[in-house]
């Protein structure tokens, strides 16, 4: 176990490493942020200092290198526009999504894994083609649509929920909604087909000989058999959770790191733009380093 995680946390290391220059040289493909910082009006006596205050006037390897040293360090930088910290931007926006997205994940899991489980006890029954038709439904329809109607008939029509901002309750479910819909969906179709599998083996066969109750068969046996991609596939859903709260969040105006994201890069912000990059990406492999140690406890032949 040691040597498993040792390995899979220098992978994840040499990861962010690779993505420090990436998303510096990605930062800078959005454009030169002086002329929207200073405006027309701005001298070149202006211009020229602002770039010698903010590093921009020296050699682009140069610049990458200090930006890593400070990474290092913690230091992502002064946002160009606020000029408050780049990370102290990020991490609230980023907590903010984490509970937008944590919330839509436990959803998901409350619909798509009991659906999943529902429909592989008779694969060829009417419920088994409903768990397919949601599933066929969910993972093809565009979120950003899902999120307008869902907006039009419960914010605008029946005015029971607020259509957008950051609160109370009432202004989860919308969002929550529109992001547990693909996943739970997911979920729904990947538990079918794996429990599907489970119950067809030839120990569930045994099982069943022996006289054990239905239900023990399914949960306790079939569904611990099954368990495994599906927990896999968690780690590799919250990264999908995260870019589709990038579309929800504008939509309702959450304020998570979707929409700060969005507006550096209108704004060609670029320590924001990096800091928010590599802490999202430091928290998906984090999540999947959890899963992969999960997993191995579940199956020890994943070392391997």
């Amino acid at each position: 176990m040691p040597v498993f995680l040792l390995r899979r946390a220098a992978e994840a290391f040499a990861t962010l490493f690779v993505l420090t220059f990436v998303i510096f040289l990605l930062a800078r493909l959005v454009g030169d942020p002086v002329p929207l910082v200073l405006g027309t009006e701005a001298t070149q006596q202006d211009i020229d200092f602002y770039r010698r205050q903010y590093g921009l006037d020296q050699p682009l390897m140069l610049q990458y290198l200090t930006f890593l040293a400070n990474v290092v360090q913690g230091d992502f930088g002064v946002s160009f526009r606020y000029r408050v910290s780049a990370i102290g931007m990020v991490l609230p926006a980023l907590w903010a999504t984490f509970k937008l997205t944590g919330i839509a994940m436990l959803l998901s899991l409350g619909i798509g894994v009991p659906l999943g489980i529902m429909g592989s006890i008779r694969p060829r029954g009417l419920l088994a083609r409903a768990v397919d038709w949601y599933a066929a439904a969910g993972e093809s329809i565009p979120s950003f649509w899902f999120a307008l109607m869902l907006m039009l008939v419960f914010a605008v029509t029946l005015g029971v929920l607020p259509s957008s901002g950051f609160g109370s309750w009432q202004h989860y479910v919308l969002p929550v909604t529109t992001l547990s819909l693909f996943s739970s969906a997911s979920l729904a179709a990947l538990t079918r087909a794996n429990m599907v599998s489970a119950l067809q083996s030839d120990f569930v066969k045994m099982e069943r000989n022996l006289g054990l109750p239905e239900s023990s068969i399914v949960f306790r046996h079939a569904l611990r058999n099954a368990s495994l991609p599906i927990i896999t596939f968690l780690g590799l859903q919250f990264g999908v959770l995260l870019g589709g709260a990038v579309v929800t969040e504008r939509v309702f105006a959450w304020p998570g790191i979707g929409q700060v994201m969005v507006e550096a890069i209108f704004t060609r912000d670029y320590p924001v733009i990096q800091a928010g990059v590599l802490v999202t990406a430091f928290c998906f492999m984090l999540i999947n380093l959890l899963v992969d140690i999960l997993a191995t406890l579940l199956d020890p032949r994943v070392r391997q």
